[in-house]
């Protein structure tokens, strides 16, 4: 099940108590305290491992408490740390503060880990009030409490490749044919309502990550729909690759699809105009698809490719053009 929003509640270990006691041991006359320290609870730690693929894993898990640490004992015996608690999240996870709204932590790669509940200080023992006039102290330190905070776990998927379009423009089922993903495909709009990840293979030389996008609609930047559903996820992918439609089922224009789907993307977030963008006609082997993509090419001033997902008709060549995208990206950056 994918999972990309999971709120959760953290609380770290309390420190372990300092001890009070004294050495009273045969032949030892001035034995003195010998109470030992509380150890340090635990702390509650989010660590992002590429090894994960959604929120799933956590989400029937809402509290995540690490262990107290020990408390101390006689004959200066420390208390243990309390056991850390972990929370293992895919790559591109925000980690923010729930009731504050702060950004703790963007988990950008596999390793970055971020301590959103710090685990109490242990008490110190009765040894460390011992002075010159006072030798037998009896005072000893509570274990100080562990932190308590409320986080949102927060999914950004990381991608080369982001499948944009309306719904039913073929993004899944082009998915499909490029890389060994099986995500759901019908014949109806709404197909997709979350995002799926394949990894595509060129030879032994090039591989890259695509990701479909749900479908988008009108209003989808003020959460209209799937709303930020769909438009969080397009911001981590480093090249678009926009599916048109020539014949929707709903009548509408796929022209002004098009025009839709790339003022909605603006008005979330505009520097996404600034993303390179592979402008695709889907379902080639449908009649209307050549004076679309016709139309399209005069008002844009650049050819449009037209590939059929059905057929494989041109498919080659649109892996080849995402391909050399990401290439110059690469020499870019």
């Amino acid at each position: 099940m994918f999972v990309d929003r999971v709120d959760i509640y953290c609380k770290a270990g309390d420190g372990g108590d300092g001890c009070a006691s004294f050495r009273r041991e045969a032949h030892v006359p001035r034995g003195g305290p010998n109470g030992g320290d509380g150890g340090k609870g635990g702390d509650v730690i989010v660590i992002a491992d590429e090894n994960v693929s959604s929120l799933g894993n956590i989400i029937g898990h809402k509290h995540w408490n690490a262990e107290r640490g020990g408390h101390g004992s006689s004959s200066l015996k420390t208390g243990k740390c309390g056991e850390d608690a972990i929370i293992m999240v895919p790559p591109g996870t925000l980690v923010i503060d729930t009731k504050r709204g702060n950004l703790l932590r963007d988990m950008k790669q596999s390793g970055d880990k971020v301590v959103v509940a710090r685990g109490g200080k242990g008490g110190r023992g009765n040894r460390h009030f011992a002075t010159a006039t006072h030798q037998t102290p009896r005072e000893f330190e509570k274990g100080a409490l562990g932190e308590l905070r409320d986080i949102s776990l927060e999914l950004k998927l990381i991608a080369d490749v982001g499948l944009v379009g309306k719904p039913n423009a073929g993004k899944s089922t082009l998915l499909s044919r490029l890389s060994k993903a099986h995500p759901e495909i019908a014949d109806y709009p709404f197909t997709t309502k979350y995002p799926n990840l394949g990894l595509v293979r060129v030879g032994f030389d090039h591989q890259f990550v695509m990701a479909d996008i749900p479908g988008l609609i009108e209003g989808a930047h003020a959460g209209v729909g799937l709303g930020h559903e769909f438009l969080r996820h397009v911001e981590r992918t480093r090249v678009l690759v926009h599916l048109v439609e020539p014949s929707p089922m709903d009548q509408t224009d796929p022209i002004q699809n098009y025009r839709q789907i790339r003022e909605e993307m603006r008005l979330y977030d505009a520097s996404l105009m600034d993303r390179p963008e592979i402008i695709v006609i889907t379902k080639s082997e449908l009649p209307d698809a050549e004076p679309i993509a016709e139309l399209l090419a005069e008002e844009l001033g650049r050819p449009i490719m037209q590939i059929s997902s059905a057929t494989g008709s041109n498919l080659d060549k649109l892996v080849r053009m995402i391909i050399d995208e990401l290439e110059e990206l690469e020499v870019e950056a």
